[in-house]
């Protein structure tokens, strides 16, 4: 069996590779949930992720998110890897799922505990929304557990998830945050961070309504000790009624635009001139957009809203 000094040995290994890898240029990762579909605002989201790692002369990664499996949908993960290949959005490497990554996950839950950086909460959401901070629309621990000294494996029946003691200066806006939920499963940000830090990604580029999870991410990365990554948050593509386009509400998806008739190259330029980057009615391949931005030598960095670059 593992010890707890040999787990937290390999983590760290592990993102000593991670960090070998970003040393070595570029790399970019989409890292879609299998809930569904993709819509249109995914697409763009992943256009421009791809279009600035092919900028960079760097790599682009395709990481599939499927730790909640309650919420995964059979077909899903070959409807967007179909879906990204008739846009032409080819990726580097094998795909990776992070059901394929738990044990990584749980060395980095071993090493907080080892820490000391780990305690229990049992706060019913109905008690989070009563007692919680705020930090603009996103909702911040009140701490209301993390002196009580629960035990962080309870009967069978209290639910209790895990929380991490966050840096002071991550208080307000990040605060301390769930790495292990009370269902059992590995949280979102954690296993994010873990993926970030051992695949070598520099920088992860994914739509705005996502910029609160920059501040968890980082408050994660502090809490390991290790450098940040770069994040940029493009603006959202929005419906008719200025709501934001999603897969619960039935955002556009690819199929359906075949069923329109329309083909891969003019999806692609209604993507690259929602963002303004060629005129209206522009059909074009993802390698000829790549080919016309290079020509004139755009900054996708302008695009990009909410930045924080590694060196901040």
């Amino acid at each position: 069996m593992a010890t707890c000094k040999s787990l937290n040995e390999g983590l760290f290994e592990a993102f000593n590779v991670g960090k070998s890898l970003r040393g070595k240029g570029y790399c970019g990762r989409f890292a879609p949930s299998p809930t569904g579909p993709l819509h249109l605002g995914n697409l763009r989201t992943a256009l421009v992720s791809w279009l600035k790692a092919r900028m960079s002369q760097g790599k682009w990664l395709l990481r599939i998110d499927d730790l909640d499996t309650p919420r995964n949908r059979p077909g899903a993960i070959e409807s967007i890897q179909n879906d990204l290949l008739w846009l032409g959005l080819s990726w580097d490497d094998q795909v990776v799922f992070q059901s394929q990554r738990i044990d990584l996950y749980v060395s980095a839950l071993s090493f907080f505990k080892s820490q000391g950086k780990i305690f229990a909460c049992q706060c019913t959401r109905k008690t989070l929304d009563k007692d919680n901070n705020t930090f603009g629309e996103f909702i911040t621990y009140s701490g209301k557990c993390k002196n009580l000294g629960l035990d962080l494996e309870p009967k069978k029946d209290q639910l209790t998830s895990w929380r991490l003691k966050v840096n002071k200066k991550f208080s307000r806006t990040a605060g301390d945050l769930i790495v292990r939920r009370s269902d059992g499963f590995i949280a979102y940000h954690l296993a994010t961070v873990v993926d970030e830090l051992t695949l070598g990604i520099n920088e992860v580029i994914r739509g705005n309504d996502l910029n609160p999870a920059m501040y968890v991410q980082l408050a994660i990365f502090d809490a390991f000790n290790q450098s940040p990554i770069s994040y940029g948050h493009v603006p959202l593509m929005l419906n008719s009624d200025g709501t934001k386009l999603s897969k619960r509400h039935g955002g556009v998806c690819v199929d359906s635009l075949k069923k329109q008739g329309m083909n891969s190259s003019k999806v692609i330029g209604c993507l690259a001139s929602d963002l303004k980057l060629v005129p209206s009615n522009t059909e074009l391949s993802s390698l000829e957009l790549l080919d016309y931005l290079r020509s004139k030598k755009t900054n996708l960095d302008n695009l990009l809203q909410e930045r924080f670059t590694s060196e901040n």
